[in-house]
C-alpha cells in the first residue's frame, strides 16, 4: 500500500520535518516533505518524499524518494532521484539515483514492522550506485537507534535516532566523516 503509518516512519502527505546542522564543513538546513503524489514503481504504489538539502543557504541538493508499506507494516524503499547542484543551481550529478527494478535496483526495507535489536536490513540496491545498510542497535518504547553504512564508502558510519510517531529525530556521522543533522520542527497538516 502506498500509504506509510508505520510509528517509526510515518510519512503523512502534508507532514514537514525540518532538519538543522552541518555537511561536508558547511551549515545545513534540510526540509522533507511528504507530498500528496504517488508513483508506480515495480508494480507498487510508493509515496513520494521531497528532501531539499540547503548548504549555507543555497539548494545544494533535491531528491524525490519512494516508499510504500506493505500488510505487515514493514516500509520499502523504492528508489530516489537525486540531483546535486552546484552554486549557480545546476545540477553536477545524479549519482545515487535508482529505481527498483531498473537494470537491476532492487527495493529495500528501510523500516521493520516490529524492530529488534541485532536486526539488519539492506535499505536500498543498485550495485555500484546504491547499496546502504542499517542495523537497529538501541530499542526502547519511544525511541530507537540505527547504524549506517555502505560498502561504497567503508569505513563511515552514521547513527540515526527515530522517535515514535515522529519518525527520525536526528543524524550523525560517528566516523568517516562530520555530518550531522537534529530535528528543530515538524509540521502535519
Amino acid at each position: 500500500m502506498s500509504r506509510v503509518v508505520n510509528p517509526w516512519f510515518p510519512l503523512r502527505p502534508g507532514t514537514v520535518w525540518v532538519y538543522r546542522g552541518v555537511k561536508n564543513g558547511q551549515p545545513s538546513r534540510d526540509v522533507v516533505r511528504v507530498l500528496d503524489a504517488t508513483r508506480v514503481i515495480d508494480g507498487v504504489p510508493c509515496t513520494a518524499v521531497s528532501d531539499r538539502l540547503f548548504l549555507r543557504g543555497r539548494l545544494g541538493e533535491r531528491t524525490t524518494d519512494w516508499y510504500a508499506q506493505d500488510e505487515s507494516g514493514t516500509v520499502r524503499y523504492y528508489g530516489e532521484a537525486t540531483a546535486e547542484l552546484s552554486r549557480a543551481g545546476r545540477v553536477t550529478s545524479k549519482e545515487g539515483s535508482w529505481l527498483a527494478g531498473v537494470k537491476g535496483a532492487k527495493a529495500g526495507i528501510f523500516m521493520p514492522a516490529h524492530p529488534r535489536v541485532g536486526q539488519s536490513f539492506r535499505q536500498e540496491y543498485l550495485h555500484g550506485h546504491a547499496e546502504d545498510h542499517f542495523q537497529v542497535i538501541r530499542l526502547g518504547a519511544r525511541r530507537m537507534v540505527t547504524k549506517e553504512w555502505t560498502p561504497l564508502e567503508p569505513g563511515t558510519l552514521d547513527h540515526k535516532l527515530y522517535a515514535r510517531g515522529t519518525g527520525l529525530v536526528s543524524e550523525r556521522t560517528i566516523s568517516g566523516g562530520d555530518e550531522r543533522a537534529t530535528l528543530v520542527s515538524v509540521r502535519r497538516r
